[in-house]
C-alpha cells in the first residue's frame, strides 16, 4: 500500500494559517443590486501583464497588443510603468512621438511615491494629449510592519508628499490634460479605517471635483478572502470616503483564490465605477482579473459590455503570441473547448435548439438566445458551429449527425442516426480518441454507400400506368448483367419487389427519405446531387443503406441495392434471366 511520507504530512500543515477577518457590515446593500452596465474599463496588460511574464514584451509585441486593446474598445490603458526600465519608457515615448493614441484613448503609467521616478513618468509622457498618473505605496500591515518598518503616520506621510509631487509636476504640463490615481497597495490586507485616512489624505491634495475625478484604486494585490467579504469592503469605502461624488472607485483584483472575476462583480454591485484587469487574465501568480471573462458575462445578460470580443480569435492569438503562454482550452469564452459537447445527451439537446433557434431567428432575427449547454451564441465571437459538437466515445447519435450535416449537408433520418452511431463509437473506443469530421465521413461513405459487394445501376425504365408502376432494371455485379423487373405503386414498390422475387428472401421497405445535398458553393439547385436513405427488412432483420446520384430515382434505387448488399445477399448466385415479379 502507498505510503505519504511524515515530512509530507508535517509540511502540508493548515495550522500555520488563520482565517481572515471580515468586515463587520449588518447594512450590507449590495447582495440585492444588479449589474445593469459596463463598468470603466482598465487594461493593465502592458504593464501588469508584462512584468509577469517570463520574457517581457519586446516594442514590436508591445505595439501589436496596444493596437488589439484599442481595437477591441478601450478607452483607458495602463501602457507601463516608465521610470522603472528604460523600454518602458521608449514605449511610452514612442506611442507619443508617432501619434499613435486615438483621441478618445488615455494612457495610464504607474509610478511609486518617490520624486526621482515620478518625475521621469512625467518626462516620459511630455506631449500626451491625455494621461493618467498612477501613484501607490504599500499599506497594509505586514508591509509597514515587517518590510517598510514604518508606523501608520509615516506611510501616510508617503502617499501625501507623492500626491503633492504628481501635482506640482503636473503643472509645469498643462498641455496634457491630466487625471490622478492612488493605490493603497494590498488594499485587502490593511485596516479599513487606515485605509480611508490615507486616501483621504491623497484626496485633500489632489482636490477633485465632480466635473474632474480622482481615482481611487483599491487592489485585492493578493486574493486574502471570499468574493463577499471585498464587496463589503468596497461597499464600506463607499460609505466613509470623503468627496464621493468626485471619486471614481476603481477596483483590480488578482485571482489568488481563483475568484478574481467573482470579487470585481461582487465590487461593481457593491458601488465600484472602475475595473482593472487584463485580456484572458495574465498577472503575478495566478494572475489579473480576466477582463474577457467579465464582459463577457455582462454581454450575456443582455447588456452592452463596451468592449467588442466578436473576433475572438484573433484576441487569443495575439495575447499568446506578444506573452508566450497559451490559453487553456477551457478557459472561459476563448478556449477552444469552451462551446464543445461530446456527451451525447449535450449534443442531441443543442441539436433540436439550434434547429429551433434557427426558425425562431428566421420570424424575429432579435429572438433571445435560447440554446442548451450555451450560455450565448458562438457566433458572436466569431466561432462557428462545426466548432460546437465534438465527436469521441461518449458522444451521441445527434452530435454524429449534426457534424455530417455542417461539414457534408448530410441530413440522417433518426433511424439512420440510431444505426450508424455505433460504428462511430466503435471507432472512437478503438483508437481512444476524438474523431474528426472527415473520418465520420469516410465510416458513412464505407457503411452505407459503398458496401463490399458493391453492385451498381447500369440502366432503367419504368412505365406508370393508373396506380401500378413497372420497373425493368438492369445492374452490374462482378461485371455480370443482372435483369430486375418488378411491379408495385410507386418505383420502389415495384424494384424492392423485383430484388425480392430475384433472391427468393422477403424484402419490405420500412423507410425512405431523399434530399438535395448543396454544392460547392452551399447552395442547393437542380445541378446538385441527391442522396436517398432506405431501411429494408429482409427477412425480418432490418438493414440501412444510402446513395447519391445526380438522379433522384437511380439515388433511390441504389440505395436499396446497397442495403440488401450489406445483408450479404450475391446477387451472381441467384438467375440472372429476367423475372416478372407479381
Amino acid at each position: 500500500m502507498f505510503q505519504v511520507s511524515t515530512i509530507a504530512q508535517a509540511n502540508f500543515n493548515h495550522k500555520k494559517y488563520r482565517a481572515y477577518t471580515p468586515i463587520k457590515k449588518i447594512d450590507r446593500r449590495w447582495p440585492d443590486k444588479v449589474i445593469d452596465k459596463a463598468p470603466q474599463w482598465c487594461s493593465v496588460d502592458l504593464r501588469d501583464g508584462n512584468q509577469a511574464l517570463i520574457e517581457p514584451m519586446n516594442p514590436s509585441q508591445k505595439l501589436e497588443l496596444f493596437k488589439l486593446l484599442v481595437d477591441v474598445g478601450f478607452k483607458e490603458i495602463e501602457v507601463g510603468f516608465p521610470a522603472a526600465s528604460a523600454p518602458d519608457f521608449d514605449f511610452v515615448r514612442q506611442l507619443i512621438e508617432q501619434d499613435l493614441i486615438p483621441d478618445d484613448v488615455t494612457i495610464q503609467v504607474l509610478t511609486q511615491a518617490r520624486e526621482p521616478l515620478i518625475k521621469r513618468s512625467f518626462e516620459a509622457l511630455k506631449g500626451a494629449k491625455k494621461a493618467i498618473v498612477h501613484l501607490y505605496n504599500s499599506t497594509s500591515t505586514v508591509q509597514r510592519e515587517q518590510v517598510f518598518k514604518k508606523s501608520r503616520d509615516e506611510i501616510k506621510a508617503i502617499a501625501i508628499q507623492g500626491a503633492e509631487w504628481v501635482r506640482d509636476f503636473s503643472i509645469t504640463q498643462p498641455e496634457t490634460q491630466w487625471s490622478f490615481q492612488y493605490s493603497p497597495e494590498s488594499f485587502t490586507n490593511t485596516e479599513m479605517d487606515y485605509a480611508v485616512e490615507i486616501c483621504d489624505a491623497v484626496i485633500s491634495i489632489w482636490k477633485p471635483t465632480p466635473e474632474h475625478k480622482v481615482i481611487i484604486n483599491l487592489p485585492a494585490t493578493v486574493e486574502a478572502s471570499t468574493p463577499n467579504v471585498y464587496a463589503d469592503q468596497i461597499e464600506w469605502i463607499g460609505e466613509n470616503i470623503s468627496h464621493r461624488e468626485s471619486i471614481t472607485i476603481s477596483l483590480h483584483t488578482h485571482n489568488d483564490r481563483g475568484c478574481g472575476v467573482a470579487a470585481a462583480e461582487l465590487g461593481v454591485m457593491a458601488g465600484a465605477d472602475r475595473i482593472e484587469g487584463t485580456l484572458l487574465g495574465n498577472g503575478e501568480r495566478t494572475g489579473n482579473m480576466d477582463i474577457v471573462t467579465m464582459a463577457m458575462n455582462i454581454y450575456s445578460q443582455g447588456i452592452d459590455p463596451q468592449l467588442n470580443f466578436s473576433d475572438m480569435d484573433r484576441v487569443i492569438t495575439t495575447v499568446e503570441r506578444c506573452t508566450q503562454l497559451a490559453v487553456h482550452p477551457r478557459h472561459a469564452y476563448a478556449g477552444e473547448l469552451v462551446f464543445a459537447a461530446f456527451s451525447g445527451s449535450h449534443q442531441d439537446a443543442i441539436n433540436k435548439c439550434m434547429a429551433i433557434d434557427e426558425n425562431k431567428r428566421a420570424v424575429d432575427p432579435e429572438a433571445h438566445w435560447e440554446v442548451a449547454y450555451l450560455p450565448i451564441d458562438p457566433r458572436d465571437l466569431g466561432r462557428t458551429y462545426q466548432q460546437v459538437i465534438r465527436i469521441n466515445s461518449q458522444s451521441g447519435k445527434g452530435g454524429v449527425a449534426y457534424v455530417l450535416e455542417q461539414d457534408y449537408g448530410v441530413q440522417m433520418p433518426r433511424w439512420m442516426q440510431v444505426d450508424f452511431s455505433p460504428y462511430v463509437q466503435e471507432h472512437a473506443e478503438n483508437y481512444e480518441s476524438e474523431v474528426s469530421s472527415a473520418t465520420i465521413n469516410n465510416i458513412f461513405t464505407e457503411t452505407y454507400l459503398a458496401p463490399d459487394n458493391k453492385v451498381t445501376i447500369d440502366n432503367y425504365q419504368l412505365d406508370r400506368q393508373a396506380n401500378n408502376d413497372r420497373l425493368q432494371a438492369i445492374v452490374i455485379s462482378n461485371n455480370t448483367s443482372v435483369s430486375i423487373d418488378g411491379q408495385g405503386k410507386g418505383v420502389l414498390d415495384a424494384f424492392v419487389s423485383g430484388l425480392s422475387g430475384l433472391i427468393k428472401k422477403e424484402i419490405t421497405l420500412i423507410d425512405y427519405n431523399e434530399h438535395a445535398l448543396p454544392n460547392k458553393l452551399g447552395a442547393e439547385n437542380e445541378q446538385s446531387e441527391a442522396i436517398a436513405y432506405v431501411q429494408l427488412s429482409i427477412m425480418g432483420v432490418r438493414y440501412c443503406a444510402a446513395a447519391k446520384s445526380l438522379d433522384i430515382v437511380n439515388a433511390s434505387l441504389q440505395a436499396v441495392l446497397n442495403a440488401v448488399m450489406r445483408s450479404g445477399v450475391n446477387i451472381n448466385h441467384h438467375s440472372t434471366i429476367k423475372l416478372a415479379a407479381v
